[in-house]
């Protein structure tokens, strides 16, 4: 089994959890990441029904704030050691708007949290994988990142930023052995919070399992380096296509 230390920004209640259960799992040792350790209450219950054993502790984070981001990440690597995957599952601001409604505030907010986060994260991380030759990176992300909208302006700009800086970090370092993906979800997870929403439209085959999803992310963990995939898209099968 293995010891490394998989670190998880953003681990809630659906696909932060089934990221975390599924990892600690297979035998990493797990650092949450988040503003509140009340918000890695599911997280930390999979985990410990996932493995018995497992080793997992929380590290406090504004994605909004890089500096908060590269202290909670040196904190990691002091007490649990180095970092071999690193997943962002931080999510931007989800609000309906048209886009001339978009106030400057919220903009930067949301672009704080997709893109500068993002990076602070993954800045933070880099220079030893680089050094080691090893190392996984992975950004959670969406239809969004790949057209606008004219209802969430916010949600689609800040993925946009999320693939540009996935697919630049790529490009510069997958040939120092760093593996980097853009993990975009082209459907609803199927979180109570989506059931209460869906109501009587309630299809669980219309919705992505958190734990299949999770699924897909250890598999590309798991990819040699001889074939590795930069961009993921996941969806269930009966999912409408949206790009």
């Amino acid at each position: 089994m293995s010891r490394s230390v998989c670190a998880i920004v953003g681990a809630g209640e659906g696909l932060g959890r089934a990221l975390a259960a599924k990892f600690a799992s297979e035998g990493f040792k797990i650092a949450l990441i988040s503003r509140s350790e009340a918000s890695c209450v599911a997280a930390i219950e999979s985990i410990i029904a996932a493995n018995d054993m497992a080793v997992v502790r929380f590290f406090s984070a504004d994605a909004t704030k890089p500096e908060t981001m590269e202290s909670a990440l040196s904190a990691v690597v002091r007490d649990m050691g180095e970092i071999d995957v690193l997943i962002y599952n931080a999510r931007g601001n989800f609000t309906a708007c048209a886009p001339l409604d978009m106030s400057y505030a919220a903009l930067e907010d949301n672009y704080r949290v997709e893109v500068v986060g993002a990076f602070a994260a993954a800045k933070s991380v880099l220079p030893s994988m680089i050094n080691r030759s090893c190392g996984s990176v992975f950004f959670s992300s969406a239809a969004a990142a790949f057209r606008g909208s004219s209802t969430f302006p916010l949600y689609a700009i800040g993925k946009f930023g999320l693939r540009g800086l996935s697919q630049s970090l790529s490009k510069a370092y997958a040939k120092d052995g760093v593996h980097i993906v853009h993990f975009r979800l082209d459907c609803d997870l199927d979180v109570p919070v989506m059931r209460d929403l869906y109501g009587d439209k309630y299809d669980p085959g219309k919705l992505a399992s958190p734990d299949d999803v999770a699924e897909t992310y250890w598999l590309t963990y798991l990819q040699p380096t001889g074939a590795w995939s930069n961009e993921v898209e996941i969806r269930p099968s009966k999912e409408t296509w949206t790009y």
